[in-house]
């Protein structure tokens, strides 16, 4: 019963504060999205950190929480060791929060925000920026899940690849033609025309010449170390339930929509199930920014490194704003023109 009275009261805390933010008369209702796995550069958060004291402190926590200086290798390299999935997961989600956090200084906090999202291991980050998670807690967990879904399947078995131009159903129907016995499904639904099919390599590549005579526009191989997000990942998922088990996970300032529902969701142990099943469940991006559109967002504000969500964006919805805050000069950008 009480867990059903916190829910409810979660749920209707964000309603209430979607009403508010409406109520002030500002014309932006913003949602803050975080970058996945790709977007990493070696460099990335240094000028933030440099720049602004509580940038600098989440890097020094995050080594703290991982017990080595993780911030070395962002900073300064090798970009071999930063790409390693068990460094540049907790690496993209430490400089995502040390921007959220610059953000906050200039004074666009949380209580702007109506929801946030993040894609792939940006939902950490999502979750983090939102309380939902601790910092020390999102920065072991995506330790955990980067070597995890590494060490899911050896190396060479398995393989991704994007097929550009095609739309979900044709991707769909390429990967279940293309499997053959083995697994190859979609995994990244980026909108746009962009879908990431994931399995093994055999399957993946039997895919990418499907897709050519199909059609696509650009059927190309990813250079990933791992086939993420498909029924291959099994093994990692279960990692991940354990190591969820053992957090506490709180329900968020601003509504998370998940990667795998595409909803909004504010309940601990829904946000919890959905972490679980994003291991192996497809990224539903396209429909994640067509959500928070749909629910009265014009505004999204990319917080960490790279533009690539905010390119999707504005692909997949006509007419939103687009704001990207991964340096000291885009977070005085973003600070005037959402103030």
């Amino acid at each position: 019963m009480w867990r059903r009275i916190l829910t409810f009261w979660a749920q209707n805390r964000h309603k209430a504060r979607i009403f508010a933010l409406r109520a002030t008369g500002r014309r932006m209702t913003i949602a803050f999205t975080f970058p996945g796995q790709g977007s990493q550069a070696v460099g990335m958060g240094r000028a933030l950190a440099d720049a602004f004291p509580e940038a600098r402190a989440v890097f020094d926590e995050v080594d703290s929480a991982l017990g080595e200086k993780l911030s070395t290798i962002i900073f300064e390299g090798p970009i071999e060791t930063l790409t390693l999935t068990e460094n540049a997961q907790p690496a993209l989600m430490a400089v995502s929060l040390a921007a959220a956090r610059s953000l906050a200084a200039r004074g666009i906090g949380m209580e702007r925000v109506a929801y946030v999202a993040g894609h792939s291991l940006g939902e950490y980050s999502a979750l983090a920026a939102s309380g939902s998670l601790s910092l020390a807690d999102a920065a072991r967990l995506l330790r955990t899940r980067g070597r995890a879904m590494q060490e899911a399947v050896p190396v060479g078995q398995g393989a991704m690849a994007a097929l550009l131009g095609l739309d979900l159903e044709a991707a769909s129907a390429i990967a279940a033609d293309a499997a053959e016995g083995e697994v190859c499904a979609a995994a990244n639904d980026n909108g746009a025309g962009q879908v990431v099919v994931s399995g093994n390599k055999a399957a993946v590549e039997r895919a990418v010449e499907l897709a050519k005579e199909r059609g696509a526009r650009r059927a190309v191989l990813l250079p990933v170390s791992a086939p993420f997000h498909c029924a291959l990942m099994a093994p990692a998922a279960a990692v991940m339930a354990e190591a969820l088990r053992q957090v506490t996970i709180s329900a968020p300032t601003a509504a998370v929509v998940a990667n795998v529902t595409a909803r909004a969701e504010t309940d601990p142990e829904a946000i919890r199930r959905n972490l679980i099943d994003q291991v192996t469940g497809m990224v539903r991006w396209r429909e994640t920014v067509g959500y928070l559109a749909g629910a009265g967002v014009d505004t999204f504000v990319e917080v960490g490194a790279g533009k690539v969500l905010s390119g999707l964006a504005k692909r997949i919805v006509d007419g939103v704003e687009t704001v990207t805050a991964g340096t000291p000069e885009d977070i005085d950008a973003a600070a005037a023109k959402l103030a």
